[in-house]
């Protein structure tokens, strides 16, 4: 797992919303990553229905927010869709950006961890988290950063 101060790891990637070049963000906006397990899941999506829910307040802090995990695209649109996630959900097949986050495996080596990074504008990680941290959390971080 990275830690707080670490350079975040440059990343270019498919997602619900189109190709995500992380370096486009980096110095403009605070970026949420959120690695989580599966797509449709009751944690799961509990864990991004909170994001989307207050999704409005962490624009107004100048973030954005994207989910990671290595399912297909198709099953990414699927749970995005059913939900109306307005952030994209992005794709690590190789899982590429799991690795270069240091986010590890559970249950067999079949999922990833769940972790939940926060990178500052000045693309340094300023939070970093294992689990469901609530909202709150997430945008008193921010706060505290800005």
């Amino acid at each position: 797992m990275l830690t707080i101060g670490s350079p975040a790891p440059a990343f270019t990637a498919e997602s619900t919303q189109g190709t995500i070049h992380l370096q486009d963000y980096l110095g403009r906006q605070n970026v949420v990553l959120i690695f989580y397990p599966g797509d449709d899941t009751p944690v799961c999506t509990k864990q991004l229905c909170a994001i989307q829910d207050q999704y409005s307040e962490l624009e107004k802090l100048d973030t954005v927010v994207f989910g990671v995990n290595p399912a297909d695209l198709g099953k990414h649109q699927a749970f995005s869709a059913k939900f109306g996630y307005r952030f994209p959900l992005i794709v690590d097949a190789d899982e590429q950006i799991r690795t270069a986050y240091g986010v590890g495996k559970i249950l067999g080596l079949f999922f990833q961890q769940r972790i939940v990074y926060i990178i500052g504008k000045d693309g340094t990680i300023i939070y970093a988290k294992k689990g469901n941290p609530p909202v709150s959390e997430l945008m008193g971080a921010i706060r505290q950063h800005m």
